[in-house]
């Protein structure tokens, strides 16, 4: 199957940006360096292309009890103009995905809009439609993921360069909030929010328009390099690495979401994470920070000094802020306090680091 492009490909590549699969879409992973573009995103302002997220509509009379009925969380509590986090489980309880569920304002096209990550939108559509006929309910869902550009602008300038290029009241954005704004011209969706831990903007633009609104912009570019680093100080999920159906099945406790689980609402997967918040869990999502020189990566093994094997690492890198290794993983949660001493076997050396709780920064 052929790559899929965002509406910025030919501009990333006129910039010299290196690219990289991601999801089945060909995706910017740096444009100057990581460190640069990391370092512009904690200390100023960065623009990412976020495209290749998904985008499915929902809307009829029955929009929001569909809703319900597939995310984890409460989003018949939000207003027009609200979003929140929630988990897609399985009825086992095993995440699918995690999103960002929009219940956009009233004069927007579309009754909600969930964000699934990149690849899943075929997946996340094909699920909805199942279930809404399975269960009768009046409701229209699209997969608009190719209708729709995505910019992320990120760091503590962000609010002020967007100021200059929309009248939208963004003081009055809390997070997750949203409205329905020019941005250079362009009708745009202005949520606050972001992936990085810095205030941020994600911007939902036309998709034949994404290139205006990411040429006004005039901040550092930044691809999937910086955006990986940046969750990672922040101890953020990513799907594929901290969770995946197949490789890493763990319930939304596990991964250390529990609090996006309403176990008041009746969707898929209810009873047996009623189960696991009831019983525990056996292992949970930590921070590891490493003591010895090392950089921690995905698949290395967690051990205690001397011991056995406890766990195993879902990410890692080296943070360009604290200058030293940092990763996630599961361990048993007999090993999982703050403090605790473990080895992260680095090509088949131990080397001393501790466990802690993200995130990593303070933020």
């Amino acid at each position: 199957m052929p790559q899929r492009e965002t509406p910025l490909h030919d501009a990333h590549a006129d910039s010299g940006a290196s690219f990289t699969d991601f999801g089945g879409w060909d995706m910017p992973v740096e444009f100057d360096s990581i460190r640069t573009e990391h370092a512009a995103v904690r200390e100023s302002a960065g623009k990412f292309d976020v495209s290749h997220m998904g985008e499915i509509a929902v809307s009829g009379p029955d929009a929001a009890a569909l809703m319900q009925r597939l995310v984890t969380n409460d989003v018949e509590r939000l207003d027009p103009g609200e979003a929140l986090y929630a988990a897609i489980v399985d009825p086992k309880g095993i995440m699918l995905d995690d999103t960002i569920v929009y219940r956009p304002p009233e004069e927007g096209n579309h009754d909600w809009l969930f964000v699934p990550n990149a690849g899943h939108d075929g997946e996340m559509y094909d699920r909805w439609q199942s279930h809404r006929d399975e269960w009768g309910l009046d409701a229209t869902v699209e997969n608009v993921t190719e209708s729709y550009g995505m910019i992320a602008l990120q760091g503590p300038d962000s609010e002020s360069l967007l100021a200059a290029e929309t009248d939208a009241d963004l003081a009055a954005l809390g997070h997750n909030d949203h409205v329905f704004a020019d941005v250079a011209g362009v009708e745009s969706m202005v949520a606050r929010g972001g992936y990085t831990g810095e205030d941020g903007f994600e911007l939902l633009v036309p998709w034949d328009e994404a290139g205006t609104v990411w040429s006004a912009l005039d901040c550092q570019p930044c691809g999937l390099g910086a955006r990986d680093t940046l969750r990672l100080e922040m101890g953020f999920l990513l799907s594929g690495q901290e969770f995946d159906p197949e490789s890493e099945p763990r319930t939304p406790y596990e991964a250390g979401i529990g609090w996006t689980v309403a176990l008041d609402t009746p969707f898929v997967g209810r009873d047996a994470l009623e189960r696991v918040d009831a019983e525990g869990v056996a292992e949970e999502l930590v921070g590891v920070e490493m003591i010895d020189r090392g950089i921690p990566r995905h698949g290395y093994d967690l051990r205690i000094p001397g011991g056995d094997d406890v766990g195993h690492l879902t990410s890692g890198t080296m943070s360009p802020t604290l200058g030293r290794g940092i990763g996630l993983g599961y361990v048993g949660v007999d090993h999982a306090d703050p403090g605790t001493e473990v080895r992260v076997v680095v090509r088949g050396e131990p080397k001393k680091a501790r466990i802690t709780v993200p995130p990593f920064l303070d933020r």
